[in-house]
């Protein structure tokens, strides 16, 4: 049988039963969809989350006082208080430790902060000129505090975006305005660029003055919350946080790491981490979404071999005027395969839609990549061999004479 009376079979079998045709090739059309839409929604997810990592700092590094207690792997059993850190640490690091390009002191401390009229709690982070590279925040109005502020104590605040609407006004000009910490007036000198986030460490929510101005007039304090290092390089993140957590132990006297009284969390191990997470998440909803495939299947394998059954005695006379085995086999087969391979296109298109919706009504970020269109396709054609063979071996296996007496 030549491959054009092939098709031609194929279209003919497949368009006699339309309703059975299309109702078989539902079952892969969601199959695909839901693997598609699932995928994207978790790829989107995981591109999502490291792009958050990301935006928190460049190459970074973060030492907190205490033990070691999220990701990970040089410092990890300390039982250091949270008065561990001063800022001679992070001059030290910045003088010692090579590979490094900015660090940045900071004591961070929640308050309420007033404006005429308003008021809002919120974050206060007491740090250096140098936190604006390391943490990767830009100034949209005014100018960021200098060195010279942080040794004179100035009392001089930069506000982010959200900060400034909550106590001024949206949208409003608020340098040159004052504002009140802890009873404490401070001159508004800069607003941040907006970086969005929510909750607790927005960084649009937060306000910013001069370590020592935090140390000295709000907290009454010596030490700081975190110092954050940012390396010259991925390559080199590793190697710095080794350098770090040498030079913290001397600095500490502490001759046992086990016993360190600090904890480092590199940005790398983070991100690896959450990226572990959200792919097996990832790979736990196109595993649930793929059972709707293998379902389909068995829908593909049911109806043909109710059409094998149906077309027993057009079977048998096909094989009384000389069509062989093959010939019978390879056109139920053909029909499985075009019904999976029209499902495969259908599903394809309708993943994709589903994937628009969510994430315009749902708000939730997806992405759709070329892998995963390929992977679910290639998925449903496998299926319309593998679950299309059993059928048509039956079909081509029946004796022609049986067939023809078949009622």
């Amino acid at each position: 049988m030549q491959l054009s009376d092939l098709l031609e079979e194929t279209y003919l079998a497949l368009v006699g039963n339309k309703v059975r045709s299309s109702l078989t090739v539902l079952g892969i059309v969601i199959g695909i969809a839901s693997v598609i839409a699932m995928v994207a929604i978790g790829q989107g997810s995981q591109a999502s989350i490291q792009a958050s990592i990301q935006s928190i700092g460049s190459n970074l590094i973060a030492i907190t006082p205490g033990a070691q207690r999220g990701v990970g792997q040089q410092v990890s059993a300390g039982r250091g208080s949270s008065q561990t850190l001063t800022a001679a640490d992070a001059s030290a690091i910045q003088a010692q430790v090579s590979s490094v390009s900015a660090v940045a002191p900071d004591l961070t401390k929640r308050y309420q902060v007033t404006a005429p009229g308003t008021n809002t709690n919120t974050q206060v982070i007491g740090t250096t000129p140098a936190y604006l590279n390391v943490r990767n925040i830009a100034v949209d109005q005014g100018s960021f505090f200098t060195d010279q502020d942080v040794t004179s104590m100035a009392k001089v605040v930069v506000i982010g975006p959200t900060a400034r609407d909550d106590l001024f006004g949206q949208g409003s000009d608020a340098i040159g305005k004052t504002l009140r910490i802890n009873n404490i007036s401070f001159l508004v000198i800069g607003i941040t660029q907006s970086k969005g986030g929510t909750g607790f460490a927005n960084p649009d929510d937060a306000v910013y003055v001069p370590l020592t101005t935090a140390q000295h007039f709000l907290a009454g304090v010596t030490y700081v919350s975190t110092i954050s290092v940012s390396a010259v390089d991925q390559q080199s993140m590793s190697t710095v946080q080794q350098a770090i957590t040498t030079l913290l132990l001397q600095r500490h006297n502490i001759s046992n790491p086990q016993s360190a009284d600090f904890s480092i969390l590199n940005q790398n191990d983070i991100v690896s981490t959450a990226s572990s997470v959200t792919g097996t998440f990832t790979a736990l909803l196109a595993s649930v979404a793929a059972i709707s495939l293998v379902v389909g299947g068995i829908g593909i394998m049911n109806m043909m071999l109710t059409t094998v059954t149906e077309r027993t005695r057009e079977i048998g006379l096909r094989k009384a005027i000389g069509a062989e085995r093959n010939d019978i086999s390879n056109q139920f087969l053909m029909e499985a395969v075009a019904l999976t391979f029209s499902g495969g296109i259908l599903g394809i298109i309708l993943g994709w839609i589903v994937t628009l919706l969510v994430e315009k009504f749902a708000s939730i970020h997806s992405q759709i990549t070329l892998s995963s269109v390929l992977m679910a396709f290639g998925v449903s054609a496998a299926i319309g061999v593998v679950f299309g063979y059993y059928p048509a071996r039956r079909a081509s296996g029946l004796n022609p004479i049986e067939a023809l007496r078949y009622e």
